[in-house]
């Protein structure tokens, strides 16, 4: 089986612009889920990019009719650049796989993992990638009964999130007992599953990967929240990117050697990026995997990619290359 990237690296850069500049490539970003204004920003980033660099480029803002919108744009190429639910969570890259439409990042299942932060921890910790313990929490679980178990196994403080939401939506810190119980019934309300695990003090870092390799780990210190929240990522200077992270060089290595058997376990193609927490500056504790990072001038990803000179430019050509291989 011909690996993505594999094609692409076997020609001559020119060719592999020649291909492209053949094709009718659709953005699709959008949607209707939580992060549909930060994968609107994404994408229409994307769309300068590829148009500044002669690519056919146009943009798909997702809705539900998204079969009907596909077919009518009558694209040969889609770049996913969906936040949340349909386009992270697998859905749309199950009916892009059916049209035999190729498209970048990762497919449907490992899409579908990556998106489940419960399903994503318990392969963590069966492989020894070292993630938080957690306590899942179903949308019908009695919110008492989890919230004491999570306390005994674990203990305050505490952290409560979306089993499958992106961006830090619906994250909230418990710092003691008084008022958790409501802020877990409030994530069951608002998001249904959920999940509690202990709130973890440390380095708040994250690392891509792109292709086969792992990017500089990039070292974030938002400025005002306890927690790299939804505001801290999107506010341009609520964040100090410190890149390559103040790591030596063993803890280093260990942390980009465990982020690539993490998008490897997952089956993630293309490029996704790996959060985590490091304490004491040696110890990481993996936290989720992106299959779709953000793509805007303030996001993660492309910081990293700029730190060893790769332009969003060159970034996104590399990620929409990538789709010619399958």
């Amino acid at each position: 089986m011909v690996k993505r990237g594999q094609k692409a690296g076997s020609v001559s850069r020119s060719d592999v612009v020649r291909r492209l500049r053949k094709r009718r490539i659709g953005v699709l970003m959008g949607g209707w889920s939580s992060e549909r204004e930060v994968s609107l920003l994404s994408g229409q980033q994307v769309i300068a990019s590829l148009k500044r660099q002669g690519f056919h480029a146009v943009g798909i803002d997702i809705t539900r009719q998204f079969a009907e919108q596909i077919k009518k744009a009558r694209i040969d190429i889609a770049f996913v650049i969906l936040h949340g639910r349909p386009g992270e969570d697998g859905s749309i890259q199950g009916f892009l796989e059916l049209q035999g439409l190729p498209f970048t990042g990762s497919g449907s299942t490992a899409s579908a993992i990556g998106m489940d932060k419960a399903v994503t921890k318990m392969l963590f910790k069966q492989t020894g990638i070292p993630t938080p313990d957690f306590v899942l929490v179903g949308a019908e679980d009695d919110a008492e009964e989890a919230l004491g178990r999570a306390e005994r196994m674990f203990g305050y403080p505490m952290i409560v999130k979306p089993r499958s939401e992106g961006s830090s939506v619906g994250i909230e810190i418990m710092p003691g007992k008084r008022g958790a119980l409501e802020l877990v019934e409030r994530a069951q309300r608002g998001f249904g599953d959920s999940i509690v695990e202990p709130f973890l003090k440390g380095m708040i870092a994250t690392v891509g990967i792109l292709g086969n390799d792992a990017l500089p780990i990039l070292e974030l210190v938002p400025k005002r929240q306890q927690f790299y929240d939804y505001e801290a990522k999107y506010t341009r200077g609520e964040t100090d990117f410190i890149v390559p992270a103040r790591l030596d060089q063993k803890t280093e290595e260990r942390v980009k050697d465990l982020a690539k058997k993490a998008h490897r376990l997952v089956g993630c193609r293309g490029f996704s990026r790996l959060d985590m927490i490091i304490k004491d500056g040696k110890n990481p504790y993996f936290l989720e995997i992106n299959t779709l990072p953000g793509l805007t001038d303030v996001s993660d990803l492309p910081a990293e990619a700029q730190a060893v000179g790769i332009s969003y430019d060159e970034l996104i050509f590399r990620i929409l290359s990538d789709a010619l291989d399958q």
